[in-house]
């Protein structure tokens, strides 16, 4: 699964604990994250994550072109629902995208976790089928 994992500078120290305790889950899949956030998350577990830019340098519309490629299956943005953010435009379109494709998305910690267990579980082998019937794959 293709998982991004997105976080505004006061979730930042939420998100790598948050990463740290499902490690183990994160290991099998393949990890994306804005600039920052991706590099403290490499820093303080094994995980290799594909960095992109900062959020307000583009960051998130990097990972909403993947949403509607639909090539993401996940995603855990911890948002700072107190703090205005100059790229507000973005996040919102971010999300929009996430509905059009009905990717699952979680914008805080009790979700994410939900999400996570889920995966887990195997609870979104659906997405594999998404990745199976996309139009131009060989069968």
């Amino acid at each position: 699964m293709n998982i991004a994992l997105i976080a505004h500078d006061r979730k930042k120290d939420e998100m790598v604990n948050f990463v740290m305790a499902y490690e183990h889950v994160f290991q099998h899949h393949k990890l994306f994250a804005t600039g920052t956030t991706g590099t403290r998350i490499m820093a303080n577990t094994k995980l290799n994550v594909h960095r992109f830019m900062s959020g307000p340098l583009g960051g998130d519309q990097q990972i909403g072109a993947l949403v509607a490629q639909n090539e993401m299956d996940l995603i855990i943005f911890l948002r700072d629902p107190l703090m205005a953010q100059p790229h507000e435009p973005d996040i919102i379109a971010l999300l929009r995208l996430c509905d059009v494709q009905g990717i699952p998305v979680a914008t805080n910690i009790a979700t994410g976790e939900i999400l996570v267990k889920a995966l887990d579980r195997g609870d979104f082998a659906w997405r594999e089928l998404v990745h199976k019937y996309k139009p131009g794959v060989d069968e």
